[in-house]
């Protein structure tokens, strides 16, 4: 059975556990870089990208999470994951992984009440477009050349993009009924075992 790994040391990690649930997936909530050797994949969820970067350095998962992106190890960061797997980022904190050739804002919607939600197609998904719940989100404003964009919003922002076995979104699905994000990650981990 696929073990997924949730990022468990800020943030929205339990909602993650749930969908991943919802979806037949066990997953495990990860708070020391020894416990990356028992899933199989890694969501590193939305929160405050600030902190979540601080409590990666504290507990020393930066070279870790390094090595196993540079391995094939599956990783999906949304919202705060997404900034905190950028190569760099357009705001001078927090210092992020650079595990993928992304260049991302922060906040660039604004505040928490400007948090909104949109309709968006993303590429490989099937069914109706994927009811993306945006908050404080960032978005991708340049993207490597090994870097596929999954979707945009009307006006043209990158809010989900791929980079071999390196996810990244903008939005929370966790916070939706609907699973197939989390499927499309499901996915992704078992091409790669």
């Amino acid at each position: 059975m696929v073990r997924v790994g949730v990022l468990a040391v800020q943030g929205d990690f339990l909602e993650h556990s749930h969908a991943l649930e919802r979806v037949g997936l066990e997953t495990v909530e990860v708070r020391l870089p020894s416990q990356l050797d028992d899933v199989d994949g890694l969501i590193i969820p939305g929160g405050e990208s600030t902190t979540i970067v601080q409590l990666i350095d504290i507990y020393k998962f930066r070279d870790v999470l390094k090595a196993k992106s540079d391995s094939g190890f599956p990783i999906w960061g949304t919202c705060a994951g997404m900034i905190v797997m950028a190569a760099k980022l357009t705001d001078k904190r927090p210092d992020p992984l650079k595990l993928m050739d992304i260049v991302v804002t922060r906040n660039a919607f604004g505040r928490q009440v400007d948090s909104f939600e949109a309709d968006i197609t993303v590429s490989g998904m099937s069914g109706p477009p994927f009811r993306a719940v945006f908050i404080r989100a960032p978005i991708v404003t340049e993207v490597g050349k090994d870097v596929k964009v999954l979707a945009k919003l009307k006006n043209g922002n990158a809010v989900a993009v791929r980079q071999g076995n390196l996810l990244a979104t903008a939005f929370h699905p966790e916070l939706t009924e609907d699973s197939r994000m989390h499927l499309i990650f499901s996915k992704m981990i078992k091409d790669s075992t």
